[in-house]
C-alpha cells in the first residue's frame, strides 16, 4: 500500500513542498535565470504537479504549461526521495526516477531544492503521512 492514501493527499503535501521553495529567493532567482520548470507526474496514487517561478504551483495535467523537466515516479518514491532515504543519483540509477529533459539539469538542481529537503518531513507529518 502507497504511502499516500490518495491522490488527493499526495497533491496536497507536494503542492505545499513546491510553495515552500518558490518562497525561497535564492531558489526562485536561480531558476528563473536557468529557465527551470518541472513537471512532476507521481504515480500511486496519480498526481501531477507543474512548477515554474512565473507561474507558481499548478496541480493537474490542464493546468501545467511545457516543462523544462519532466519527473516521473511513484508517490513512494517521491517520499522516500524527500524523507531523504533514497539518494536522487541511485533513484534514476535504478530507473525508480525517470527523466525527461537534461539529467545533468536535474543533478544541479539538488542542491538548490535543500529548504525543500529540510521541511519536507514537517509537511508530511502535518498531513498525517508518518510513514
Amino acid at each position: 500500500m502507497s504511502v499516500f492514501p490518495s491522490g488527493e493527499m499526495a497533491v496536497k503535501v507536494f503542492s505545499s513542498l513546491f510553495t515552500v521553495l518558490l518562497e525561497d529567493e535564492d531558489f526562485v532567482a536561480r531558476a528563473r535565470r536557468e529557465g527551470l520548470s518541472v513537471r512532476l507526474v507521481h504515480t500511486k496514487p496519480d498526481c501531477e504537479i507543474f512548477v515554474s517561478p512565473q507561474r507558481g504551483v499548478r496541480v493537474g495535467e490542464d493546468q501545467a504549461g511545457p516543462a523544462a523537466i519532466t519527473l516521473r515516479m511513484s508517490c513512494d518514491t517521491a517520499h522516500a526521495l524527500w524523507m531523504g532515504r533514497l539518494p536522487v543519483p541511485v533513484a534514476i540509477a535504478t530507473g525508480r526516477l525517470r527523466i525527461r529533459g537534461r539529467v545533468a539539469k536535474v543533478l544541479e538542481l539538488v542542491p538548490m531544492l535543500r529548504p525543500a529537503f529540510d521541511r519536507y518531513p514537517d509537511i508530511a507529518a502535518a498531513a498525517g503521512i508518518h510513514a
